[in-house]
């Protein structure tokens, strides 16, 4: 079983497509809205860097952005 972990805001429109293809996979994660969270905001830049959403950890590896096909790789 992968550990998954989304950083996103309510908004993001990745983030829902993100959250969508992991409901379909049956792929259990933690979701954090790092609009209202500020701590998990600064641990989601700690981690990528960066501001923008959404930012996917998979079993410590970090992935910016809904990229599919680096997520299917990483769940394999």
């Amino acid at each position: 079983m992968h550990k998954v972990t989304i950083y996103s805001t309510p908004t993001c429109h990745f983030c829902h497509m993100a959250k969508e293809f992991f409901k379909e996979k049956g792929i259990k994660y933690s979701e954090y809205d790092v609009l209202a969270d500020v701590a998990k905001r600064q641990e989601m830049m700690d981690k990528s860097g960066q501001l923008g959403v959404p930012v996917i950890v998979i079993d410590e590896k970090v992935v910016v952005g809904f990229n599919q096909p680096q997520i299917e790789e990483l769940l394999k």
